[in-house]
């Protein structure tokens, strides 16, 4: 009797999407994995206590199926599928070393934009290292971490050029509480994986200042159609924003209680700094990068966003808040 060989996946990045994504690989018995994280201390403990020091400690990691190290480049020798799951603001110096071949599918799991190149992940692949599109996927939510370690029931959306990469994509994420929806809508999947992080500190910041649900909902319905423009300003696509990548997301990022990007807005709502906000998080906030890029974006293109001009102000350029999100209710979000 003959066995299937495994399929080699390298996962580079070691916060708590990555861990959760780990965990869910993790369930197919025909997976195996090489890990990538920045410090040796990190991989050592994991090799002895087999857990994340540092994200999703819950979550059990299995030696006889991840191989953790800080070696990039062994990850990506070694591996038939390539993972990304750092925060964009840092895949450039993570990456920078690296030699990615062409030929191997790389998947992006990475909601934000290039600070250098202000590029989506897939196209920063691609100019970068020449990487096609059509080897490139995207994983999108609606999905949290945490509820993951959970197991509570969850759904990720595969985006991709080539369907039948796509799919092979979504067979090695199935298991029993993952649910999987497909799109051929790479990089609008992607904007719009990048936006609903910047309507999440909105709404946070709206929390922050104390507006309730009703606000919330009239809020997150103008957030998904000013989501809608941008994406057939900057990628037209026969799109439906009422699927689950992009109003799923949305919500769920606006709402939840483990949004991170939610929590940084509640704070800057409630007169937090910048600074200090992000040093009381310890974690990344991928919607405060992609603020100022969407807003740039936006303005250079000519793209009517007044709810992302009013998360910059407040989050860039210092304005007052409650002066800013009245003005937004009062006027805008109609």
């Amino acid at each position: 009797m003959t066995t299937s060989p495994q399929i080699k996946i390298g996962v580079i990045g070691n916060g708590s999407w990555a861990t959760a994504l780990i965990k869910i690989l993790s369930e197919n018995s025909a997976i195996s994995i090489r890990w990538w994280m920045r410090d040796e201390a990190t991989v050592e403990y994991i090799q002895e206590f087999h857990h994340n020091p540092k994200y999703l400690s819950s979550v059990e990691i299995d030696q006889d199926v991840i191989h953790a190290t800080t070696n990039i480049q062994e990850v990506v020798d070694h591996s038939d599928i390539i993972l990304l799951a750092v925060p964009s603001a840092f895949v450039n110096e993570a990456l920078k070393d690296a030699k990615l071949p062409i030929d191997k599918i790389y998947i992006t799991a990475i909601k934000g934009i290039e600070p250098h190149t202000k590029m989506v992940i897939a196209k920063y692949l691609q100019q970068n290292f020449n990487i096609p599109l059509e080897n490139i996927t995207l994983i999108s939510g609606p999905c949290h971490a945490e509820e993951v370690a959970l197991e509570k029931l969850s759904y990720l959306t595969i985006s991709g050029l080539v369907p039948e990469t796509t799919n092979k994509i979504a067979q090695l994420f199935d298991c029993r509480f993952i649910n999987i929806s497909q799109t051929q809508d790479l990089i609008g999947a992607e904007y719009a994986s990048v936006l609903k992080n910047i309507y999440a500190i909105g709404s946070g910041i709206a929390h922050g200042l104390g507006y309730g649900d009703n606000f919330q909902a009239v809020f997150v319905s103008a957030a998904i159609r000013e989501m809608e423009t941008f994406l057939q300003a900057i990628h037209v696509e026969n799109r439906d924003v009422k699927e689950a990548a992009y109003l799923g997301d949305l919500l769920v990022t606006c709402y939840s209680q483990f949004s991170r990007n939610r929590s940084f807005g509640t704070m800057m709502g409630k007169g937090y700094s910048v600074k200090s906000a992000q040093l009381e998080m310890n974690m990344i906030a991928e919607g405060y990068y992609a603020t100022e890029l969407v807003h740039e974006l936006a303005v250079q293109n000519n793209i009517d966003m007044p709810i992302v001009k009013a998360v910059y102000e407040v989050v860039y350029k210092q304005g007052n808040a409650k002066k800013i999100f009245n003005f937004l209710a009062e006027k805008q979000l109609y």
